[in-house]
């Protein structure tokens, strides 16, 4: 799954569930724009986190393979610097 449909399924979500909230909700109208504001920011907030934490994985995982890839190319030098010898 890619981080933009992720981020986009989890933003239609949330605007769906703030719809019904305020369908729904038995309180007053200034409550209720209240408490969509203190979800809607919270939402907001577990969004960035959630893709800060997916950025941090992947640069973790393109160092890892970049490391593995300069030892392979290392590898393979050796390798043909022994086959230049014989």
């Amino acid at each position: 799954m890619s981080v933009g449909k992720f981020i986009g399924g989890f933003a239609i979500g949330a605007l769906v569930g703030g719809i019904i909230g305020v369908l729904l909700a038995p309180q007053s109208g200034e409550e209720t724009r209240e408490q969509l504001a203190d979800k809607s920011k919270e939402i907001c907030d577990k969004a960035h986190s959630t893709v800060s934490e997916i950025q941090d994985k992947a640069d973790g995982i393109v160092n890892d393979m970049q490391a593995k890839g300069e030892e392979l190319l290392s590898k393979l030098q050796d390798v043909i610097n022994k086959q230049k010898e014989v």
